[in-house]
């Protein structure tokens, strides 16, 4: 059984409770401190580009805090992680790093975790779910920074002309996507397996299907029973009967079948909350439901965080500490999740967008984070198999597909590059 990683968003007595960030002393006559972060970038230009939130958020701190600088530097997600790893591997590792995987790097030793930085109400803040996604051994290294999850998104206005209704199930979602095929809809089911974010779309799948990437105590398990069943189920009800458009799963990339929703040509994805204004911009009437699995309701969604980490190497474990308190305030966590149509990662800033009209188009989402299941980032060969899924899970769908020899090739490369043979 996959691992399902469950808690709910719950009042607490530290909820509420603002972290004093002034009169800390930092600096304490030592002299300034400079902090560098290196961060991705969430923005599609440079109207709001991240350069732009951490400037003005920055701003606001040293303000406060005349001793401390914070120098952050963005670059887009293609970027970033290697970005990191060059500047840790020439010994020059910045202070803190927003980042897609950590764990790696906590096996080395070169992270502070979660208790030596925060506050003890911003660590108690944090999403149950989230926060248990950024153990590695048992110990807290990586603290989410932004969070998301996926429904199945629909167009009214072809589902109307199709005559037909939002599905409950894998059954019914593939006798939709064929009514939607009947009228001529160029992407009855939108399918991106391609190297842009294949690893997110098999995850939902995989879920769907009773499986995932690994067992209850964090093993891969790839090739599983249920994990070929379901692939096999899409290669032969959906691909081959041309269900999922013109352009082959292995080749369609997740920003081009956002693209192709948004200009109407898609009945159906599994989307993420940025879709939402993607789609309302080009004036395409969609509605949300929750995924769909083999026989009803998926039972778990999948959930994706990002991370913040702390290095060493520059010992201003105290001034990171204290800055990060800040940035995971309240006010600062909504002003990022509403800025770039994210979930927040803490239980006060949910409950607060929860409570928000402004922010009723997300609470589907946010529904499902307390239950979602993570990406298995707590494993340090996850970057290597995410990668490798990335490259090879589009053949598992494809006319002449093989759905357990591609899985059995990617549980082999999995297995060993947990245990450090690659």
């Amino acid at each position: 059984m996959q691992r399902r990683r469950t808690g709910m968003i719950a009042a607490t007595s530290v909820l509420g409770m603002t972290a004093v960030l002034g009169g800390c002393g930092l600096g304490g006559g030592s002299g300034e401190v400079t902090l560098r972060l290196v961060a991705a970038d969430y923005g599609d230009s440079a109207s709001n580009s991240s350069q732009k939130y951490w400037d003005k958020l920055v701003k606001a701190y040293e303000a406060k805090h005349a001793n401390v600088k914070v120098e952050v530097s963005v670059y887009s997600w293609n970027d970033v992680d290697r970005k990191v790893k060059e500047l840790v591997a020439a010994g020059k590792a910045p202070d803190m790093a927003q980042i897609g995987a950590y764990a790696d790097y906590a096996a080395a030793g070169k992270l502070y975790s979660t208790a030596d930085l925060l506050s003890i109400p911003v660590e108690a803040d944090f999403l149950e779910p989230l926060a248990d996604a950024g153990e590695v051994k048992h110990n807290k290294y990586g603290l989410p920074f932004a969070a998301s999850t996926r429904v199945l998104f629909y167009n009214k206005t072809l589902f109307t002309e199709a005559g037909i209704t939002p599905p409950k199930d894998w059954s019914e979602l593939a006798a939709d996507a064929e009514a939607l095929k009947e009228k001529g809809v160029k992407y009855p089911f939108a399918l991106p397996l391609g190297s842009e974010e294949a690893q997110a779309e098999t995850m939902q799948w995989l879920l769907g299907g009773g499986g995932g990437y690994t067992d209850d105590i964090g093993t891969y398990t790839l090739d599983s029973t249920e994990n070929v069943s379901t692939f096999t189920w899409l290669r032969d009800n959906l691909v081959a009967k041309g269900l999922t458009g013109p352009v082959a799963p292995a080749e369609l990339n997740r920003a081009d079948a956002f693209a192709a929703f948004a200009d109407g040509d898609v009945g159906m994805l599994n989307g993420h909350p940025t879709l939402i204004q993607q789609a309302a911009k080009k004036g395409v009437e969609f509605g949300t439901v929750a995924m769909p699995g083999r026989n009803g309701k998926a039972k778990t969604t999948m959930g994706v965080a990002d991370w913040m980490t702390a290095f060493k190497q520059n010992g201003h474990r105290e001034q990171i500490g204290d800055f990060l308190d800040y940035v995971y305030s309240e006010q600062n966590v909504l002003a990022f999740s509403r800025e770039y149509d994210l979930l927040p990662v803490t239980n006060s800033a949910s409950e607060a967008m929860q409570a928000s009209t402004q922010d009723k188009d997300l609470r589907p989402f946010l529904e499902e984070l307390p239950l979602s299941t993570l990406y298995p980032v707590g494993n340090t060969s996850w970057a290597t198999v995410s990668a490798d899924i990335k490259k090879g899970i589009g053949k598992a769908v494809a006319a002449n597909g093989n759905p357990a020899a591609v899985l059995g090739q990617l549980q082999a490369a999995a297995t060993l590059a947990e245990s450090g043979k690659q």
